[in-house]
């Protein structure tokens, strides 16, 4: 994880500080703390140590190292303060959505632009982040999707098993700019901050925020943040005692909102579903209706949420708890993609194969191992071993899986396969 410098670490902590003890404060001034070289330097390593492909300038990280980076960045800071920087439109790659036909358009600036849009977010992010909601997840700092799915979880715990399951129709691309850059105005009174953030968004077309842009996510929260404060205000008007009668998590598009299974919150369902398409009509957003549904949990239903699925069971000792496993689509995904590495590599040496699949294994078991995974687990180490077992018979040009010439044991602590 790359640190901020010092300095530029204590202006941030202001900022939020600032922000969070007078939520109506304008700031100015702050374009200036963009130009710095010290903001852009961090900028660069950021983008740096995403690494990611070049955008459609076709420029590199290693190119632009070979001509020097305090050069490229005294460049881009020229431009800044003479007001004649512009971006560039932004390379688009397609990425099938998994278990679906449709795409998802991926966003990819160039380096430049990365530096530019990273420099802008770390002045601005603290200032947004002090009015953020705690049920917001999504590319925030300190805050995961673990985080949101033991939210989830915890709600489910204490009763909240009836479920709005929320799926936002094109969300990215459907962001009003005229909308986003008066919710930005309401916080920045810094015109150069202004132009700057709108000639970004207007280099990829008159609507939505890119994914794959750099502040894009930011941007994505402070859209949807009237909605957070929305059921958060219906978090405040249904406590009793401890309780409440409404939980949501949300992370990026991705919205679920729990709702108490006691009578007294009957009403709750239709009134937040009312108050919830009412905001998300003034901001322009739609709700996919085919996807958005309604769930119970106590009738034996469950939903999706970033990735997981969540319903709920009794545990040994009789009490009801939440279960959330990997969705089916996810493990076929996997599964897919580790396919097509056995395809690419089946005249390879066996070590080399395992290279190239135990990163994906191990990301794959890390995200899923806080959620009831063990048996999906199982699948997938022993669909893994008998590939694995296929790859070694066929270079010796032998049928079989080699059961008694290879133990399980010897695969992973001789071969090094990762093991779920």
């Amino acid at each position: 994880m790359t640190k901020t410098p010092i300095g530029l670490q204590e202006l941030r902590r202001k900022l939020y500080a600032k922000a969070k003890a007078e939520p109506h404060w304008r700031f100015w001034g702050l374009y200036v703390h963009v130009c710095k070289m010290e903001t852009l330097r961090a900028a660069y390593a950021m983008a740096k140590e995403n690494n990611g492909a070049p955008g459609s300038d076709g420029v590199t990280f290693e190119a632009i190292e070979e001509q020097g980076v305090e050069g490229f960045l005294e460049r881009i800071r020229d431009e800044l303060i003479k007001r004649t920087y512009g971006p560039l439109r932004a390379r688009t790659k397609e990425i099938p959505k998994a278990g679906s036909t449709q795409v998802r358009r991926l966003s990819i600036p160039c380096i430049r632009d990365r530096v530019v849009q990273g420099a802008l977010k770390l002045i601005v992010e603290p200032v947004f982040e002090a009015d953020f909601q705690p049920g917001s997840f999504g590319y925030r700092p300190k805050r995961s999707a673990h985080q949101a799915v033991i939210r989830v979880a915890e709600a489910i715990v204490v009763g909240k098993t009836r479920v709005i399951d929320i799926d936002l129709k094109a969300y990215f691309d459907g962001v009003r700019h005229d909308l986003l850059l008066s919710k930005v105005a309401e916080r920045v009174d810094d015109d150069d901050v202004l132009h700057l953030l709108k000639i970004m968004l207007k280099a990829n077309g008159k609507k939505g925020v890119p994914q794959g842009g750099v502040i894009s996510p930011m941007l994505s929260n402070l859209y949807l943040n009237e909605v957070d404060r929305m059921l958060e205000q219906a978090k405040a008007v249904t406590r009793y005692g401890k309780y409440t009668g409404i939980e949501y998590a949300r992370y990026a598009d991705d919205v679920v909102i729990l709702i108490n299974a006691h009578p007294r919150y009957g009403w709750l369902l239709k009134a937040v579903g009312k108050r919830l398409r009412e905001e998300l009509a003034k901001l322009h957003v739609q709700l996919n209706e085919a996807k958005s549904r309604t769930v119970d949990l106590a009738r034996g239903e469950s939903f999706g949420f970033l990735g997981f699925d969540f319903r709920r069971v009794r545990s040994l000792q009789g009490k009801w708890r939440p279960q959330y496993t990997p969705k089916l689509s996810k493990r076929t995904a996997l599964l897919h993609k580790l396919r097509e590495i056995f395809r690419r590599h089946r005249s390879r040496p066996v070590k080399e194969v395992i290279e190239k699949i135990n990163p994906i294994l191990r990301g794959w078991v890390n995200y899923f191992a806080i959620g009831h995974s063990g048996r999906c687990f199982g699948f997938v180490n022993r669909w893994v071993e008998k590939k694995i077992r296929r790859h070694l018979m066929r270079a010796r040009k032998r049928r079989g899986f080699g059961w008694e010439r290879w133990s399980t044991q010897w695969l992973h602590d001789t071969l090094g396969l990762f093991n779920a």
